[in-house]
């Protein structure tokens, strides 16, 4: 058990660290950020950051102080809130927006992160023999990969306004 405790709280120091880092990112990037939608959406991220931070913290603390995984559930809601803000913020955005290379990069680094953030609760769902612990990781990954899709969506957004109004009412009409 000693050894699984150990691994436990390895990954959690990885997955605080990875939150951190996430939530600092996005502050910046949302600073940055030319248009509204970027910067309420990267902010929503951040705040979605720090929400697992505090999660992984709870954890954390009570396996370190009671030798045991504790009864914490977190049920994240899949990325509705993000896929919400977003469909708001589009019906308000000109088609024609001009999409601006840094905003761009900074949209591929964070879907990256996501990917990696994914990437780690995978394995690490796969890897502990504790349900609650893999419950914990598999949702996490839900959310992680939804943040991933949102944030693919602005991305082709702001790569082409124009082209992306265009696919999102023809799927509409396809019903696809």
């Amino acid at each position: 058990m000693p050894n699984e405790q150990e691994s436990t709280l390895k990954a959690l120091e990885t997955a605080l660290q990875m939150e951190i880092d996430g939530k600092e990112f996005y502050l910046k990037a949302g600073k940055a950020s030319t248009n509204k939608l970027g910067k309420d959406l990267l902010k929503k991220l951040a705040a979605e950051e720090d929400i697992h931070r505090s999660v992984f913290k709870k954890i954390y603390d009570t396996i370190k102080s009671k030798k045991g995984w504790p009864d914490v559930k977190y049920q994240g809601d899949g990325g509705r809130g993000l896929k919400t803000l977003f469909a708001e913020a589009i019906e308000n955005m000109d088609k024609n927006t001009k999409s601006i290379k840094a905003e761009l990069d900074a949209i591929k680094t964070a879907m990256d992160m996501e990917n990696k953030t994914l990437d780690f609760y995978k394995a690490r769902s796969k890897k502990t023999a504790i349900d609650a612990e893999r419950q914990l990781y598999n949702a996490l990954a839900m959310q992680e990969s939804e943040h991933h899709r949102v944030l693919l969506d602005y991305y082709e957004f702001l790569k082409d306004p124009a082209a992306w109004y265009v696919q999102k009412e023809h799927t509409a009409v396809d019903g696809g």
